[in-house]
């Protein structure tokens, strides 16, 4: 269970989006209340607004010097309650970026909140995010990111429910209902961040370095959005519209408005309410249940009202996040992953003129070559190309296995690759050294690379970086089938879908180059000059002190 809270602090604080001079951090109150951040001279103030009887603030931090690194404290009202009295951990920093700065990525996927005893360990290993968290305090010698992008299923509202999320559930309805033992609503999702940010090790390095996110399936359920028929049988249930409704008014309140830049924020409808009450000096707490469920509710049936996907720059780089679930475009004769609206977005997004551009996405752009060709086949299948009956049993086949990463959704998987080959050509401003892409979801890592780009014209290294599960290993029978799909069937696969003129070939092709590997991982590539570092952390057990893991490198790749 996630202990209860020693004071007016529920939960966080949470470093999010630090800038050049500015930053935002997040917490969670047990009570109405006013909060205040200190750091380097400096004190910012804003006021908690609630959502279904619960409390938040996003603090905005402004005017702090570019390339500094202050320690910072959270006041509630006038009780210091960050950092802890009794913390064993280093100060939480606000550390602002300046121009120039080369940059440590940290990036992962897929983390169930399980307990870190010997019996959570046994099911679903060694925790990386907090066994790197415990790293990072001990020693620093697995280095300091300066930023960590958490890249989809942050929680996980349909499987791998904890007995302590299950007892919850059961202390507030009958689960022989629907949604039976899923999340029903934002108050279990409460809960299930409870669960997921509330240790020690993982709330402390969520406070000190930056964070940015994106949801994906398991965030809200399994196939969220795989094709039409699916979302045409959700729609039917009587449960899903309040399941939706909560998973992404809660999505904003925990994840996506930290994901935003002071400017960003101001052009954020929600939290302009947010502003525009704090800024009235009201001495009561703005309820934005309503309007969060009102919010929800649109974004849902109108995905093009609402862009959940952003930009972070980081001196000499640039992330780009893509929303790859909410935006999809599921009609049957023109499917894509990004609805019109957000492709057009992503295409003024996707530019040179940077050292490194990094796009990251919940889905790998670039599967193992044989499991791309599997994916494009089935999805030619599902959409009755081979017949009615194959047609049925393509859509059975595509839910039952999650064939709906971007090959499945081919039209806009060509579109955004001819987007980063126009930036990889020069066409675009100056061309990066190295284009990669940052993904998890598939529950194994690896490194792909585009073949031969300058025989396209391209002077930009092309490459998919995967790193998943930060803590939900892969059924040991499912890895030697991923390892062939990812080596051995590549030729056999692309041999069989080359003889079909339904389905399309690759006209960029690219071969995994490193992995897999199926540890629980924590990956992070380092900026040095014009070349990436990756390395995959993992943790272990040592001595049966499950309260101390250590990490160790499980491979390390130099590309440049």
């Amino acid at each position: 269970m996630p202990p209860p809270p020693n004071g007016p602090l529920q939960l966080g604080p949470l470093l999010r989006h630090v800038g050049e001079t500015t930053a935002t951090i997040w917490v969670q109150t047990t009570r109405f209340a006013r909060v205040t951040v200190r750091a380097a001279g400096h004190e910012w103030l804003t006021p908690t607004f609630t959502v279904e009887g619960l409390h938040y603030a996003l603090v905005v931090c402004e005017g702090l010097e570019p390339g500094s690194k202050q320690a910072y404290t959270v006041d509630i009202d006038d009780e210091q309650v960050w950092p802890p009295a009794d913390s064993p951990y280093p100060p939480s920093v606000i550390a602002t970026i300046a121009a120039g700065d080369t940059s440590r990525i940290a990036f992962g996927s897929c983390r169930t909140s399980s307990p870190h005893d010997a019996e959570g360990n046994k099911v679903h290993g060694v925790d990386a995010l907090r066994a790197y968290a415990i790293g990072m305090a001990r020693d620093d010698s697995t280095g300091w990111p300066d930023i960590f992008c958490f890249l989809g299923d942050q929680v996980y509202a349909d499987e791998e429910i904890s007995e302590e999320m299950l007892d919850f559930i059961k202390s507030r309805r009958d689960i022989g209902e629907d949604p039976t033992e899923e999340i029903r609503d934002y108050i279990e999702y409460d809960f299930l961040y409870q669960l997921a940010w509330s240790d020690p090790a993982t709330r402390w390095l969520l406070s000190t370095v930056p964070s940015t996110m994106i949801f994906d399936d398991h965030d809200v359920r399994d196939d969220w959005n795989t094709s039409w028929s699916w979302k045409q049988e959700i729609q039917r249930t009587s449960w899903w519209q309040r399941r939706i409704t909560s998973a992404l008014a809660s999505y904003w309140v925990y994840q996506h408005a930290g994901n935003l830049s002071p400017a960003q924020l101001e052009d954020d409808e929600v939290w302009r309410r947010i502003r525009d009450h704090a800024a009235a000096g009201a001495e009561d707490e703005l309820d934005l249940t309503e309007t969060l469920d009102a919010f929800a509710t649109r974004a849902d049936a109108h995905p093009e009202s609402y862009r959940w996907s952003y930009v972070r720059e980081l001196g000499d780089a640039r992330v780009v996040i893509i929303d790859s679930r909410a935006a999809r475009k599921l009609d049957p004769d023109h499917r894509s992953m990004l609805d019109p609206t957000e492709m057009a977005w992503l295409d003024e997004q996707l530019r040179g003129d940077t050292r490194h551009l990094f796009i990251g996405t919940s889905l790998p752009f670039l599967l193992p070559p044989g499991l791309h060709d599997f994916e494009a086949m089935d999805e030619q299948i599902a959409q009755n190309a081979y017949g009615r009956t194959a047609g049925k049993a393509g859509e059975k086949l595509r839910r039952l296995v999650d064939l709906e990463h971007w090959a499945a959704f081919n039209e806009g998987f060509e579109q955004v690759f001819e987007m980063v080959m126009a930036v990889a050509r020069g066409e675009r401003g100056r061309t990066p050294d190295i284009i990669t892409f940052l993904s998890g979801d598939v529950h194994n890592s690896y490194l792909a690379e585009v073949l031969d780009v300058q025989r396209y014209g391209a002077r930009s290294r092309i490459v998919q970086a995967v790193c998943s599960p930060l803590r939900n290993p892969m059924p040991r029978a499912i890895r030697v089938f991923m390892s062939l799909f990812a080596r051995g069937l590549a030729k056999p696969m692309r041999f069989v879908a080359g003889r079909s003129s339904k389905v399309p070939d690759p006209k960029y092709p690219w071969k995994v180059t490193r992995g897999p590997w199926f540890d629980n991982n924590l990956a992070v590539v380092e900026v040095e000059g014009g070349s990436l570092r990756f390395r995959w952390w993992t943790g272990e057990v040592e001595g049966g002190d499950v309260e101390h893991p250590r990490v160790r490198v499980v491979a390390e790749v130099v590309v440049g």
